[in-house]
């Protein structure tokens, strides 16, 4: 699928490339108020701005799309340890969890396409894998994250490959005070965690921010125990035309892999490690570094420019045999932004180039693979305002990607697959009052195949094609002083969809293989409704259906696997007193087929649903919360993948309590 270039296209691409305007960049993004209250991030909306659409600051109602942030005021009554707790909780989220690593599924994915397909960032810094692994998200401590832009949707304009499902962008704290605080927890698996983060001002103009967290745990599962840590530092500089910053982090996750159960000894004790898992193991040690300048011109007009590096080695040991993976990946992003306050609104427009190069090496016991990925990209995206309540938003990005690849099976002697791809958008967003948003969209996507894809196609496929698509969808939001109403509807059309096939038996090693799928379709309907019924109640509710299935080939009509039509969450906040506050929440999930079964030839997977509870308690610069996740021990499937010789599953974590303290000064 995707769009064909145009004449219209091109004309606005070369009008727009040669605009240039005031800048307003992902560090001034960063700080924002951290006034601790217990009122949604929903319904406060007005008052928002965020980054994750055009790259650049905008009001969530003020632009064409279903965008949900989750504030500091909803990280804090959640009662949530981690990321990876928190975004659990979240509506129109899926997740797949194989004990050593969560990837997030947005608009029906199957798990093994997750990470593949939501494209994660933080600050706006990819961090997705140049291979299909899962971004290590528990990098970034919750001490350290400010708030998350959730956008529900294709991105493939403003953030180009892999933006296909959704976007989830991690919003960090900036050196915006001089303070600090001190977080210490402790609870069920023998967990035990410290976050500490400090800032300081060193002259007017520089300012500084440290944090660091260690963590440790035997966790649910026998011999899955892990120990992880991470240290952040950032050095930024702010004058009245120009800002700087320079950023390093490192982050070591060690942890054991305690492997697939088969049905049986999952229905016997889903604690338990799979046979002969005992050595297995993982361990990842990332750095990553980043730098950014930014100049503003004119009142209109301002240039800016990331850099970031990252480079991980992985460590293992499994099936038997031990293994090295290597991995580092170079990004440059300038770009130019523009804001022209005209007497019907604002005239917002954002172009750039975005230019990498990262590096695979894998030296496994079944694997020697080596590829270097160049991908250069250029965008051009602007909102335009046709009256005071009505605005349009067009944009188009063409992209081109070089793997130079070594596989000691299928390409001993090395090959180069050149691919690109382009993308555009269309969209009109309608406020016909204050309390009312509605929007329409049309917003293409693309993504590449990752190396691991390339190297392990049929023996008679030289490169994969690229996955295109492009998703439609309309919404509406209704925002008054005490409640909240969202309600989205898309749909998601797929053309060479990149998946592994299990069936096959012309891969690399006889059996299966990655192809480029038949076509596919997604269609779905989401909804959420927040409401503070008093000044102590907050109640909350959000549902989710997803129909997702294949629309050519052998299974046609068939449903993807992995991918639940049903979805829902409910939650409720009561204030007790001043200082102490409960927070409850229950989280659906309905019946999906196991991953890889696109036939739909196995039973489906139970439906489950997880209960949360946490009790917080804040007083002037104390804090301390109590959470137990999965309170009533649902026994339930976190991931699990399809074979012909039997399938494997993974298991959800059992009940589980932790108590935080912390202190702020």
């Amino acid at each position: 699928m995707g769009t064909n270039p145009t004449k219209i296209a091109t004309a606005l691409s070369l009008i727009l490339s040669v605009s240039a305007a005031s800048f307003v960049s992902t560090a001034n993004a960063e700080t924002t108020n951290t006034s601790s209250t217990t009122e949604p991030a929903a319904i406060n909306a007005e008052t928002e701005t965020i980054v994750v659409i055009g790259r650049s600051e905008a009001n969530p109602l003020n632009i064409a799309a279903n965008v949900h942030v989750i504030g500091p005021a909803d990280i804090e009554m959640s009662g949530a340890v981690s990321l990876t707790d928190l975004l659990r909780s979240q509506a129109g989220i899926q997740v797949s969890d194989n004990n050593s690593g969560t990837t997030f599924a947005m608009r029906g994915f199957t798990a093994s396409q997750a990470a593949s397909n939501t494209l994660i960032l933080i600050d706006g810094r990819r961090l997705n894998n140049i291979d299909i692994s899962a971004p290590s998200l528990n990098a970034v401590a919750l001490n350290q994250v400010e708030r998350v832009e959730v956008l529900y949707g294709s991105a493939g304009v403003v953030y180009g490959d892999q933006a296909v499902g959704g976007v989830i962008n991690i919003i960090t704290k900036a050196p915006s005070g001089t303070g600090g605080g001190l977080e210490l927890s402790a609870g069920s698996f023998d967990t035990y965690e410290a976050k500490g983060d400090i800032s300081g001002q060193i002259n007017d103009a520089w300012r500084y921010y440290l944090a660091g967290s260690y963590n440790q745990s035997d966790n649910y599962r026998d011999n899955n125990e892990s120990e992880t840590g991470s240290i952040l530092g950032r050095l930024q500089y702010q004058s009245d035309k120009q800002q700087f910053f320079v950023e390093a982090s490192y982050y070591d996750d060690n942890r054991q892999a305690p492997g697939a159960l088969t049905l049986a000894q999952f229905e016997d004790d889903p604690s338990q490690a799979a046979p002969f898992t005992d050595d297995d193991y993982t361990h990842e040690m990332t750095t990553a570094l980043r730098s950014g300048y930014e100049y503003q011109l004119t009142n209109e007009w301002a240039l800016a420019a990331d850099i970031n590096y990252s480079d991980t080695l992985t460590t293992n040991f499994l099936w038997g045999s031990a293994g090295r993976i290597e991995r580092n990946l170079f990004s440059f992003s300038p770009k130019a932004t523009g804001n022209y306050q005209l007497e019907q609104g604002d005239l917002d427009i954002v172009a750039g180039i975005d230019l990498s190069v990262g590096e695979a090496d894998f030296d496994l016991a079944y694997t020697q693979r080596n590829n270097e990925q160049k991908m250069a990209s250029v965008y051009v995206q602007a909102s335009v305002p046709l009256t005071s309540t009505l605005s349009y938003v067009v944009g188009g990005r063409y992209s081109e990607v070089t793997d130079d690849l070594t596989d000691q099976t299928l390409y001993p002697n090395g090959v180069e697959l050149d691919n690109d791809a382009h993308a555009f958008e269309l969209g009109l967003n309608y406020r016909p009052s204050i309390e009312h948003r509605f929007y329409i969209r049309a917003n293409d996507n693309f993504r590449f195949a990752k190396v691991d894809e390339q190297a392990y196609t049929p023996v008679t496929t030289i490169g994969l094609d690229p996955q295109t698509g492009r998703s439609y969808e309309a919404g509406w939001d209704w925002t008054e002083s005490l409640y909240t109403f969202k309600l989205n509807a898309y749909v998601l059309d797929l053309e060479d969809e990149i998946v592994y096939d299990a069936g096959r038996t012309d891969g690399p090693q006889g059996g299966g293989a990655n192809v480029n799928a038949d076509a596919s379709r997604r269609f779905g309907v989401n909804t959420s409704f927040d409401v503070q019924l008093s000044e102590d109640w907050l109640l909350g509710a959000s549902y989710d259906y997803i129909d997702a299935e294949f629309t050519e080939g052998e299974n046609e009509g068939k449903a993807l696997s992995w991918v639940a039509e049903h979805n829902a969450r409910a939650y409720v906040s009561y204030d007790i007193a001043s200082e102490w506050q409960v927070f409850a929440e229950g989280i659906y999930t309905g019946e999906r087929y196991i991953e890889g079964d696109n036939a739909n030839v196995d039973p489906k997977l139970d439906s489950y649903v997880l209960a949360n509870l946490a009790l917080n308690y804040t007083r002037d610069n104390w804090s301390a919360s109590l959470r137990a996740d999965n309170l009533f021990d649902e026994e339930y499937v976190s991931a699990g993948y399809y074979s012909a010789w039997g399938n494997g599953y993974y298991s959800g974590n059992g009940r589980s309590v932790r108590l935080t303290a912390g202190y702020r000064f």
